[in-house]
């Protein structure tokens, strides 16, 4: 069992091998990734899956807003930076000047945990659009909002991090408890602004013309393999049948989607 929020080199040692062993097997399942194809990472954090995709032969493009990750991925992704295989972004995907900064468009774009922190999804999705290549796709890997940890709150220490469904509470209540705890955080309440459901991101993924290729969802999200040691398993079918029931008990959702 490991605390991803300790060593940011373990966790992207992590990272890494978790997109080797679940996302890029089911991009293939319906998306054949091929040496010298484009791949934009929207929110690449400090670049593990950049360099998972490099080893598929891809040339990739990461976005990040953040600066202390996009320092770490620098350092992190230097051979692959320095072979021409990856460029890295520095911007809030709404400032990205696509002209200058996108020198193509794209196989693959992907955003792993990171829709469920945008603001206007509806626009971004729509937007994507334009960046795609014929028979290009897009991955989203999230966590629904009401999932017993959805709020992120994992990130917080004592019971607060270890308590779950409690960012279910209404926004005055939810910054109140972080403040008497003395734990408030932005970040936390601007994941409670974003946060998405299965079937709000459905709806989005519909309204703004695409079409659902591939879905899985997770009631063990492959990720907690590394943090708890417990092994990933898909979400039950019943479960996954019943509507706004499930995203109280789906830890992740992965889609592969592409324009109709």
């Amino acid at each position: 069992m490991y605390d991803f929020h300790t060593d940011d080199k373990k966790y992207f040692e992590i990272q890494l091998s978790n997109v080797r062993k679940w996302i890029i097997p089911f991009i293939q399942n319906v998306k054949v990734i091929e040496p010298g194809m484009q791949l934009l990472e929207i929110g690449c954090g400090q670049g593990s899956l950049l360099r998972a995709f490099c080893e598929q032969g891809c040339y990739c493009t990461g976005v990040e807003m953040y600066p202390y990750w996009l320092e770490k991925a620098t350092e992190w992704l230097q051979p692959e930076i320095a072979d021409g295989k990856v460029r890295l972004i520095n911007s809030n995907i709404y400032d990205v000047d696509a002209e200058k900064d996108f020198k193509s468009k794209f196989d693959i774009i992907v955003l792993k945990d990171v829709i469920e922190h945008i603001h206007d999804q509806e626009k971004l999705i729509k937007w994507m659009k334009n960046f795609l290549k014929p028979n290009g796709v897009i991955l989203f890997a999230f966590p629904p909002w009401q999932m017993p940890f959805g709020g992120h709150q994992q990130m917080l220490k004592g019971w607060l991090g270890k308590a779950p469904y409690w960012h279910l509470l209404p926004m005055s209540m939810f910054k109140l408890l972080l403040k008497v705890n003395k734990q408030y955080s932005d970040d936390l309440v601007e994941i409670k602004e974003t946060g998405i459901s299965i079937e709000r991101f459905e709806r989005i993924i519909n309204k703004t013309g695409y079409q659902i290729l591939l879905q899985k969802h997770w009631l063990v999200n492959p990720v907690y393999e590394y943090k708890f040691g417990w092994k990933p398993r898909t979400q039950l079918n019943w479960i996954k049948s019943i509507p706004f029931v499930r995203n109280f008990f789906t830890t992740a959702v992965y889609y592969i989607v592409s324009p109709k």
